[in-house]
C-alpha cells in the first residue's frame, strides 16, 4: 500500500528550566536565518522532510566548526550526567554512557553516507563507534535520498539517538513505500535484540489528523519496544502518528543562554506541535488530565530541545556539506527515545511505560525531582502549570522514573 507522508522534523517552544537550578532569566535565542530544505515543498505521494536548519549570523554552510548543543550540554541540561553549573556549551564535556538493546529510526530513502557520517559525530564528541545496522524494507532497494533533506533527517535521528544511548545497537530502517510497514519492521527488530525504542520524525499529513488514523495504529505496537513520534513543526494542533495512544508524543522546546552561554531556561516552543485528537479517544494513562482533554487523546507527553534557533550539532556531509545546526521535533523525538533507552529499564509496551510516567506526573514529589514543567511559551495554546498542550508535562531532569 501506498501512502502520503510528511517527515517532520519539529521545531520547539521551551519552559523555564531549573538548570542548577535555572533562574527566570531568559537571554534572546541566537541570531540567524531558519532555513527549510527544498523538499519541504514535497512531491506527491512521496513523504517529505519539514526540518529545519538553522545558519548563524555571518556564517555560511557548512559550518567551519560545529555551533549548537553538543551531546554534553544536552545531557548537562537533562540531568544525565554530573552537572556543571550552567551546562555550557564550551566546558561541558561529560558524556551520556548508558544505553541497552536497540533503537530504530524510521526513514525514507537511503541515505548512503550514513555511516561515515555518524562516524564523524562520534569522533568529534569522543562517542564510541556505533553498533550500527541500516535495512531497508523495499524490495528491489530503496530511493537515494541525497540532497533532499531525508539525508539531513537521518543523520540527526541517528546522530542524536547514538549520543543519549552510545550501548545501545542502532538501526535505520528505511523504506520508499511504507512507513507504517517500516515501524512494524523496527519492532521485529528492536524486540528480536533484547527491546528499546523507536523514532518517527515524521506526520501523516501538515495541518490536520488523516481520516481514519486508528487503522494505522496495529503498526505502532509491539512487546518489550516504545514508539516515539514528534509532535510537529506548525504550532497547535494534534497530528499523526503523534496522535496514537500507542506513541510517546514528544514535544519541542527552546533553551534559552546568557551572554556567558549559561543555560537560563527551558520553554515552550513557538512552533511545537500539539494539541487534542479528534479521532483518538483518552487513553486511559491520560485519566489524570480528564479536565483538560475531555475524552480524547492530548498531545504531547513529554518534550525537550527543538527550536532551531537552539538546535543540536548535526555532521551531514550530503545536504549540509559538513556541521550544521538543526532544529524541529525531529530533535526531541530521538532525543528522549536515547534517553528513556540509557536509562537502562526495558517497558513491557509503549502503554506502559506512558502509564508508568502519568503516575509520576500524579505524584507531586516525584513529578519536582524526575520531571521540569514548563509553564512559558505558547505553541497557540499557552504552556502553563502542568500538562499543556505545547509541552505536555515537560522535560526530562535525571534518568529516575524514564
Amino acid at each position: 500500500m501506498r501512502r502520503n507522508f510528511v517527515l517532520l522534523l519539529t521545531l520547539v517552544t521551551v519552559l523555564l528550566l531549573a538548570l542548577t537550578p535555572l533562574t527566570n532569566a531568559q537571554a534572546s535565542p541566537a541570531k540567524g536565518t531558519v532555513v527549510s530544505p527544498p523538499s519541504t515543498l514535497g512531491i506527491p505521494g512521496v513523504p517529505r522532510t519539514p526540518l529545519y536548519v538553522f545558519i548563524p549570523e555571518g556564517t555560511n554552510l557548512p559550518l567551519a566548526q560545529p555551533r549548537g548543543e553538543t551531546p554534553a550540554s544536552i545531557a548537562c541540561i537533562y540531568g544525565l550526567t554530573k552537572t556543571v553549573k550552567g551546562c555550557p556549551l564550551v566546558g561541558t564535556t561529560l558524556l551520556p554512557t548508558g544505553g541497552l538493546g536497540a533503537i530504530a529510526v524510521i526513514e525514507y530513502g537511503h541515505y548512503a553516507q550514513e555511516q561515515a557520517d555518524l562516524n564523524k559525530f562520534s569522533q568529534q564528541w569522543g562517542l564510541p563507534v556505533a553498533d550500527f545496522q541500516e535495512v531497508c524494507i523495499d524490495q528491489g532497494g530503496c530511493p537515494s535520498n541525497a540532497g533532499t533533506g531525508w539525508d539531513l533527517e537521518e543523520a540527526l535521528d541517528l546522530q542524536w539517538a547514538h549520543a543519549m544511548a552510545p550501548n545501545a545497537k542502532i538501526y535505520a530502517v528505511e523504506t520508499g513505500i511504507d512507513m507504517f510497514l517500516a515501524n512494524q519492521k523496527a519492532g521485529d527488530l528492536v524486540a528480536a535484540a533484547g527491546g528499546g525504542e523507536i523514532s518517527n520524525s515524521w506526520v501523516v499529513q501538515i495541518g490536520s489528523e488523516p481520516p481514519n488514523e486508528q487503522q494505522y495504529d496495529q503498526y505502532l505496537q509491539k512487546a518489550s519496544v516504545a514508539f516515539f513520534a514528534a509532535s510537529g513543526d506548525w504550532g497547535w494542533g494534534a497530528l499523526y502518528p503523534s496522535a496514537s495512544p500507542y506513541v510517546v508524543s514528544a514535544g519541542g522546546t527552546t533553551i534559552h543562554r546568557d551572554g556567558n552561554g549559561n543555560a537560563t531556561a527551558e520553554t515552550c516552543w513557538s512552533d511545537s506541535g500539539g494539541g487534542i485528537s479528534k479521532q483518538e479517544p483518552r487513553p486511559k494513562y491520560q485519566d489524570i488530565i480528564k479536565s483538560i482533554v475531555g475524552n480524547f487523546r492530548g498531545t504531547p507527553d513529554i518534550s525537550a530541545v527543538a527550536d532551531p534557533s537552539t538546535g543540536v550539532a548535526v555532521y551531514s556531509s550530503t545536504y549540509c556539506g559538513g556541521w550544521c545546526v538543526v532544529g524541529g521535533t525531529s530533535v526531541s523525538s530521538p532525543v528522549l527515545a536515547g534517553i528513556v533507552n540509557a536509562a537502562g529499564r526495558i517497558a513491557p509496551s509503549t502503554t506502559a511505560a506512558l502509564t508508568q510516567f502519568y503516575k509520576e506526573y500524579g505524584n507531586a514529589q516525584q513529578y519536582k525531582k524526575w520531571w521540569r514543567d514548563i509553564t512559558v511559551g505558547s505553541n497557540g495554546s499557552p504552556a502553563g502549570k502542568g500538562w499543556d498542550q505545547c509541552t505536555g508535562f515537560g522535560s526530562p531532569v535525571t534518568y529516575k522514573g524514564k
